[in-house]
């Protein structure tokens, strides 16, 4: 085992509520047990589901207002961050010890199965301690060798949640070579992912968004955008006009009340995809428009171990290039997070311990 300090900086949660809730202070470097590998983390990228899980924005079965985590009840404290670059630095029992000094990218879900399509039940930064800090223990096998890539650690660490839960959206949604896809928040971490994947598919994308973000998300492949408004009625006519006609697919992160307004000019057949509801959890939805036209509501929460595994091959070859739009230090991780609640930027906000 390459030597580590016994003490390393972190951000703790301590509990839900505000950033005070959020502690940068010492804490011991965990051991890597049997199939373990413990990581300097080179960089860790922020996500909604940090700030969600700060806040216990989650909600409960029965009683949405619940101060709860994403699956639930939290741990505290608890080290945040899902997203994960670094390099190998020790190992556990029954793990090849050349992993020591290989660069490597975390698969930080938890899944409920073996196979490859397995569906996620847990998080890194959520249901165990995260990327926030200058070391992580994760499991061998999540760790994935990126060493060869041409990806920084900024880049690398902005792929796992955002673009994992982006390419679970276009699997789940079938979402293919010819169709028209509207993808909203398009200029969020998942949006703008998504906006690239299904660019990169074959698919036209219509894309939501501000007017100061519309050439970012062009740039990222987007072949119309619409602007953001208070009107979801005019919002989703204008959907339609820069479609052209019928929509095949949604892919949403945003849902409230441009869900309802929106779909029927979903074609009969189509999907919407949904992994997020900033704008709203809760919709007055006709259901109507759904079965009488054969419309399927997907959700899709993250991606599986097949998905992950195309991601990272992407990573490898460099077919993918996530924007990094600032980098703060570990000790500055509220400056972050109020940069990234704040949404003014296009891309990811990392932090490097």
């Amino acid at each position: 085992m390459t030597a580590v300090p016994e003490t390393m900086q972190a951000a703790v949660l301590t509990g839900f509520g505000g950033p005070e809730v959020l502690e940068v202070r010492a804490v011991p470097v965990p051991r890597p047990g049997a199939s373990e590998v413990l990581v300097r983390v080179g960089a860790a990228a922020l996500n909604n589901t940090d700030i969600w899980t700060r806040r216990g924005a989650y909600g409960l079965p029965g009683d949405p207002d619940a101060l709860a985590g994403w699956r639930g009840p939290v741990d505290f404290p608890r080290i945040q961050g899902g997203d994960i670059a670094g390099e190998v630095v020790a190992v556990g029992d029954g793990v090849d010890p050349a992993r020591v000094g290989r660069r490597v990218l975390v698969d930080p879900a938890f899944y409920d199965g073996p196979g490859p399509d397995a569906s996620p039940v847990g998080l890194l930064g959520s249901e165990a301690d995260g990327g926030f800090a200058q070391y992580a223990l994760v499991a061998d096998g999540r760790a994935h060798d990126v060493t060869d890539s041409p990806l920084s650690d900024e880049e690398l660490a902005a792929l796992p949640v955002a673009y994992g839960t982006a390419a679970g959206m276009l699997a789940r949604g079938g979402i293919g070579e010819g169709e028209t896809v509207f993808v909203t928040g398009a200029s969020g971490g998942v949006g703008l992912a998504a906006v690239q994947l299904a660019t990169a598919r074959g698919a036209r994308v219509v894309a939501l968004t501000a007017p100061a973000k519309e050439q970012a998300v062009r740039e990222a492949g987007a072949a119309a955008v619409v602007h953001r408004g208070p009107d979801a009625s005019v919002v989703a006519a204008a959907v339609r006009e820069a479609a052209g006609g019928p929509l095949d697919a949604v892919v949403d992160v945003v849902g409230g009340a441009l869900l309802p307004a929106l779909l029927e000019h979903v074609r009969d057949g189509g999907r919407w995809v949904v992994a997020g509801a900033i704008a709203g959890a809760r919709v007055d939805l006709d259901l109507r428009r759904l079965y009488l036209h054969n419309v399927s509501l997907v959700g899709s929460s993250m991606h599986t171990p097949a998905h992950f595994d195309e991601l990272v091959a992407d990573a490898r070859a460099g077919r993918v290039r996530p924007l990094v739009s600032a980098t703060h230090p570990l000790a500055a991780i509220h400056t972050a997070q109020e940069e990234f609640a704040a949404a003014e930027r296009v891309g990811k906000i990392v932090v490097r311990p």
